[in-house]
């Protein structure tokens, strides 16, 4: 069994705070012990030792990946498939090297969709500003001009994206059991039009700005010694709070907001979306739906938003 450097380190601290919550007489003098250990405590240099800094590569070649023939990820030096436990014992790192992989592997679809599949990618909404949040949808040249059938592809929730029904099998089996190119390529050979959704493509991520938050001192006509209790307890408030925090985000990833796409801030109102400014104005005498998980349930609200004004349904 191992243990990391932060759990030999910490046990002490929290040895000493069970034995403060029992009371006893000494309850002063253990809680200013306790203080000055977390104060020699340098919380950035433990976790350092601990974490890898998060810094992943943006390519598959970085991560000496490729996909074979077979449509499989494979190690370009080993032939091996994806290793998620990379680094013993560092679930977060191995987590978000994981990540960094899946991000890589949504671009790499994206290129698919259009190189492989020749689906055109449509911005939305169709009225944006330049400066606006925006998502994206794919679609063929015939897609609203086939006057037979349309075939229009929803995925379900989570980190999937446009092309993808399971990140997870895209990385631990192949491309064809992971993404809808299989159902694309068949569709256009057998003359359908083809659109893809982007359900989950819903808002876009920017630094969060930093907050000034003006000291209580600054501005009240309190008197003095209750403005320094005041502050005194602020500061403490602080000093535990950056003390959590170092711990929760030890490498101090920036902090994200996020900002909400117009009239596709959900799956449900994208599929709506979607339905209102392209398929409805398709051309196609039958439309055909394949819905996947979430992607069913989002269907499920258009038919309830939209039944009277849809065609023929093949589910």
């Amino acid at each position: 069994m191992s243990i990391s450097l932060s759990s030999l380190i910490l046990l002490p601290v929290w040895i000493s705070m069970a034995q403060i919550q029992q009371g006893g007489p000494d309850e002063n003098e253990k809680t200013t012990a306790l203080k000055d250990l977390l104060s020699r405590i340098d919380l950035d240099e433990l976790m350092k030792k601990d974490e890898p800094p998060l810094d992943f590569p943006d390519t598959l070649e970085g991560f000496e990946y490729a996909f074979n023939e077979k449509g499989q990820l494979r190690h370009i030096k080993t032939g091996e498939p994806f290793v998620f436990n990379y680094r013993e014992d560092l679930h977060r790192w191995n987590q978000k090297r994981y990540e960094a992989l899946g991000e890589i592997i949504t671009k790499y679809v994206y290129e698919l969709l259009e190189k492989d599949c020749n689906l055109k990618k449509i911005s939305i909404p169709v009225d944006a500003t330049e400066s606006e949040p925006k998502s994206f949808i794919f679609m063929s040249d015939d897609a609203l001009t086939n006057p037979q059938k349309l075939m229009v592809l929803i995925h379900g929730s989570g980190v999937v994206r446009a092309g993808q029904w399971a990140r997870r099998l895209i990385i631990n089996e192949d491309l064809d059991s992971g993404t809808q190119i299989p159902f694309i390529k068949r569709a256009v050979d057998e003359g359908y039009g083809v659109i893809v959704l982007n359900p989950n493509e819903n808002y876009i991520e920017v630094e969060k700005p930093k907050m000034h938050v003006q000291s209580s001192s600054d501005s009240s006509d309190e008197p003095a010694e209750k403005r320094e209790r005041k502050d005194k307890v602020s500061k403490e408030t602080k000093k535990r709070r950056d003390f959590y925090e170092k711990y929760r985000n030890p490498q101090r990833e920036k902090e994200m907001m996020q900002l909400y796409i117009r009239e596709n801030g959900s799956p449900e109102e994208h599929a709506i979306y979607v339905w209102d400014h392209f398929i409805a104005q398709s051309a196609a005498e039958n439309v055909f739906f394949v819905a996947h998980s979430y992607g069913g349930l989002a269907f499920v609200e258009l038919y309830h938003k939209q039944h009277n004004l849809m065609p023929v349904w093949q589910l």
